[in-house]
C-alpha cells in the first residue's frame, strides 16, 4: 500500500504503448516486478501453470489482502470475485487453435469459465465459505461488495473477500474497444493528451480517451470494527437504468442519481468530501456523470477525482481499484487530484468518500467510506 500511495502522490501516469495485431496502441501494464511475483505462483502448484492470468491476478491479491486483514483459512470467510471479461488470454488461445485443428484442448471449459476465478482462491486461500463470481460489466467490483455485505447482513456470514480481476490487454479486446470508437487515439495531436493519454474527468476534451488496463484487487470485509480496520462502509447503493443504447447510459446517468442517493440514506450532501468518478475518459460517460453528480448535490460540489488517467480502465476490477484510492486517501488525509483538470477545490478534511462504477447496461453502485 506505501508503494501504491507513493505512485498517487507523483502526477505521472503508467500507461505504455504496446504493439497488438501490428498496431501500437496504449494500455497500463501491471509493473514486471509485480509480474515477476505472480510468475512465482505456477511453481508453488503444477495446476496453477494452466491458469489465465485473471485467476493469477485474483490469487495474489487475495493472499495479500488476507495477510494485511489478519485472517486466517480456518475462520471460513465467504468469497465473491468477479471479471467482466474473464479468462481473455486463453479463451483467445483456446479458441485459435480450434481455429486451426478443429477440435478443443482438455482444459478449455474448466480453466476459461468465469466461475474458475473464486473457485481457484478459495482452493488456495483453504477456506470452506461460500465462493461466488460473476459479470456486471465495469461495477463488477462493486456488486460484488455489495453481496458481501448482504451476506454479512443477513447473518449467514461474518467475513467476505470481494474484488475483481482483470487481465484484457489481449488483441481481441483491445479490437473491441477500438470498434467502439471509446479507445484513446495513440497518435494524439495535442500537448496535453501527449502527456496524458487518458483524459478521465476532462469534461472539455473533444475525442474518447479510455486506456484499458489490467489489474486485480480485492478488500476484506467483516462485522463490526476490527483494530485494523481502514474504513466503515456507511452506505451502499445500486440502480439500473433502461438502456436508450446498447453501449451508454442516459445523458445525466439516471442510474447514478439513484445509486448516490441510496447511498447517502441520511447523510447530507455536503458532508461527502470526495467522490471517487467512474469516469472512463470517454466524452458520454464522463459528462454523464457529471451532470447525476451535479443532480444530487447541487451547485456545493464534494472534490471530485479518478484514477483512470493513471492506472486505465481495468473494467470489472476498476471500482475496487477506486475504493483502495478512497482508503489511501482516508489514511493519508490528502486529495489526488487529477493533474490535467484545474480549478478543483480541494477538502479542508477528509472524513467520507464516495465511490461510483458502472458498465454497459446502465448498472451503477454507489459506496459511502467512512474515516475509523
Amino acid at each position: 500500500m506505501e508503494e501504491i500511495w507513493a505512485n498517487y502522490e507523483r502526477d505521472a501516469h503508467h500507461l505504455k504503448k504496446k504493439i497488438f495485431s501490428g498496431r501500437e496502441e496504449w494500455v497500463a501494464t501491471l509493473p514486471d516486478s509485480a509480474k515477476n511475483e505472480i510468475e512465482q505462483l505456477k511453481k508453488e502448484d503444477t495446476k496453477y501453470k494452466n491458469l489465465d492470468d485473471s485467476v493469477l491476478y485474483a490469487l495474489y491479491a487475495s493472499r495479500n489482502a488476507m495477510s494485511s486483514a489478519k485472517w486466517e483459512s480456518q475462520d471460513n470467510f465467504g468469497i465473491n470475485i468477479g471479471s467482466s471479461r474473464g479468462a481473455t488470454t486463453l479463451f483467445e488461445k483456446y479458441h485459435e487453435e480450434f481455429l486451426k485443428e478443429s477440435r478443443a484442448s482438455t482444459l478449455t471449459s474448466p480453466t476459461t469459465t468465469l466461475g474458475n476465478i473464486s473457485s481457484w482462491v478459495a482452493h488456495d486461500l483453504q477456506t470452506q465459505g461460500p465462493d461466488i463470481s460473476h459479470s456486471i460489466t465495469c461495477s463488477t467490483a462493486l456488486h460484488a461488495l455489495l453481496n458481501g455485505v448482504a451476506w454479512i447482513k443477513s447473518g449467514m456470514a461474518n467475513k467476505f473477500l470481494v474484488g475483481g480481476s482483470e487481465a484484457p490487454l489481449t488483441p481481441f479486446t483491445i479490437a473491441q474497444m477500438k470498434a467502439l470508437k471509446i479507445y484513446a487515439s495513440a497518435s494524439q495531436s495535442n500537448e496535453q493528451s501527449r502527456n496524458y493519454p487518458c483524459q478521465a474527468l476532462n469534461r472539455s476534451k473533444e475525442q474518447n480517451t479510455m486506456v484499458l488496463g489490467e489489474g486485480a484487487s480485492m478488500v476484506c470485509l467483516e462485522k463490526g470494527v476490527p483494530e485494523h480496520a481502514l474504513a466503515v462502509i456507511e452506505g451502499v447503493g445500486y440502480a439500473t437504468e433502461p438502456l436508450r443504447h446498447n453501449t451508454s447510459i442516459s445523458t445525466d446517468a439516471v442510474c447514478f442519481q439513484r445509486s448516490m442517493r441510496m447511498a447517502l440514506g441520511s447523510i447530507k450532501t455536503e458532508e461527502i468530501d470526495i467522490i471517487v468518478m467512474h469516469a472512463p475518459g470517454t466524452i458520454k460517460g464522463d459528462l454523464s456523470e457529471y451532470k447525476a453528480i451535479e443532480s444530487v448535490f447541487g451547485d456545493k460540489l464534494p472534490s471530485l477525482t479518478t484514477n483512470k488517467w493513471k492506472i486505465g480502465h481495468t473494467f470489472g476490477t476498476s471500482g475496487m481499484l477506486s475504493v483502495e484510492l478512497a482508503l489511501l486517501m482516508l489514511k493519508y488525509q490528502k486529495f489526488i487530484e487529477v493533474p490535467f483538470i484545474n480549478n478543483v477545490a480541494e477538502p479542508s478534511s477528509i472524513r467520507r468518500i464516495m465511490v461510483n462504477a458502472v458498465g454497459f447496461g446502465g448498472n451503477a453502485v454507489s459506496v459511502v467510506l467512512t474515516a475509523v
